[in-house]
């Protein structure tokens, strides 16, 4: 994870925010290539969910809500870990992972297991961010930061309802910021208070949850390894019943090997009527669907598939990195999925005269219209080849001699290195379509 944390650094992923003022803890600020990487995985995951299919649709609700949202929902009343202090080093710790935890003076020790720790009883801390609304700030005036994404799709069901003309099945999706005032974060992007979160609610006819819950199972994983995901560093595990949600008659996630273990990716909840029927009945509206065929009335059942972009960004990156020896020298690179790729080719001039500088612009201009591209053009360029590698970009476009003299280009392949004379004319759509075809990574077995 160290290695991952210095290259994004290094190359402008991730950025502690207001790092000159000492940061705030498990905050982070995305740079350029971030950016770029989590527009990908928005995109991808939007392929899925919408353009590809016909009965889903998006959304995108308000991070304020009415409070009664989060009382119907149950965030209010049960959304809380359990919490102890120690009076010692005065840390805080989640009393369920005690055994992960680290004490503040002694780190190789547990916390409680020196006599120097004086940890208090545990107490139930409710991980809503409060906030007011207005220009006082009064008991009327409470309301909450979204600890996720989901509740404002219920709260749309019935709007979504009538303007989508959809039928169960049917699914609103929706990509957005949420917020929880963990007590614990750490493992960088992986637990952080403020994410985004990627989540869908599929409603469906009651007697048809289980067998649409096994089917969001498969396409969930099946979308990680399309998009390059070592399918050996994927497991689905099942949430045992003392482990499940209140409102949950199953659950699995779709766990990644990262570097600190297997750790939750994705959440596949079936999660039952509960939502719009609390919604129902905190609001008063009827919250069901109606059959014109059956003349039935009911109230769907929901499946929900829930991940998170910057969890699911960590877990391409830790996928993708790879090091290798070339002619003697380290070369670090990304191995990211051509489609994953913050940039897609980079267009090199060989040296910075002789009229190749000025035919390399043109060069990017045509490509950079089809896919997303870049131009470099300082240092030497084998320093240039690594940069690119660093970041990912599965090509590279170089321009020399030979193209001044007949219009083709060196081809650079990422993975395999191999380099092949190509024409200009016509280029950027060949990278098009090099894009769409499939692709494994070279990590695999």
């Amino acid at each position: 994870m160290d290695e991952i944390v210095a290259l994004c650094k290094r190359r402008g992923f991730v950025f502690p925010t207001s790092e000159i003022y000492g940061g705030l803890g498990s905050t982070y600020d995305y740079g350029h290539y971030g950016v770029l990487l989590r527009n990908n995985v928005r995109n991808e995951w939007w392929r899925a969910m919408v353009f590809e299919r016909d009965e889903i649709v998006a959304l995108d609700s308000a991070i304020l809500q009415h409070p009664r949202t989060w009382e119907a929902s149950g965030h209010l009343e049960g959304f809380t870990d359990p919490l102890v202090d120690c009076r010692a080093c005065k840390l805080r710790f989640r009393a369920d992972q005690i055994e992960e935890s680290h004490c503040g003076k002694k780190p190789s020790k547990r916390p409680g297991e020196t006599d120097q720790c004086d940890l208090t009883d545990a107490r139930q801390f409710n991980l809503m961010f409060e906030t007011h609304v207005g220009p006082v700030a009064d008991d009327a005036s409470v309301a909450y930061l979204r600890p996720e994404t989901a509740q404002g799709i219920f709260v749309n069901f019935k709007n979504v309802l009538q303007f989508a003309r959809r039928k169960p099945p049917f699914g609103i999706a929706q990509i957005g910021k949420s917020f929880r005032n963990e007590i614990t974060t750490g493992n960088f992007v992986f637990r952080t208070r403020e994410f985004e979160q990627m989540e869908m609610e599929y409603f469906v006819p009651p007697d048809d949850a289980e067998k649409w819950h096994r089917h969001w199972l498969d396409e969930r994983m099946r979308w990680y390894t399309e998009l390059g995901i070592r399918s050996d560093h994927l497991r689905l595990r099942e949430h045992p019943p003392e482990e499940l949600s209140h409102y949950s008659s199953a659950t699995s996630d779709i766990e990644y090997l990262f570097p600190m273990g297997w750790s939750e990716l994705e959440g596949i909840a079936n999660r039952g009527d509960f939502d719009l029927r609390q919604h129902a009945q905190f609001s008063g509206e009827k919250l069901e669907y109606f059959d014109p065929q059956t003349e039935e009335r009911y109230v769907p059942h929901v499946i929900e598939p829930a991940a998170g972009v910057d969890r699911t960004m960590l877990a391409f990156l830790v996928d993708a990195y790879d090091s290798e020896q070339v002619e003697g020298r380290e070369r670090k690179v990304l191995r990211l999925h051509p489609r994953m790729a913050p940039v897609k080719a980079a267009v090199l001039p060989l040296v910075s005269k002789d009229g190749m500088p000025e035919k390399a612009r043109e060069v990017y201009d045509a490509v950079r219209r089809r896919v997303p591209a870049e131009f470099d053009e300082g240092g030497s360029i084998g320093r240039r080849y690594r940069r690119q590698d660093e970041i990912g970009t599965p090509w590279g476009i170089t321009v020399d001699g030979q193209t001044m003299e007949d219009d083709t280009v060196t081809l650079r392949d990422r993975d395999s290195l191999e380099q092949v004379r190509v024409p200009i004319e016509g280029l950027g759509a060949e990278l098009a379509e090099r894009l769409e075809q499939p692709w494994t990574t070279p990590k695999a077995g």
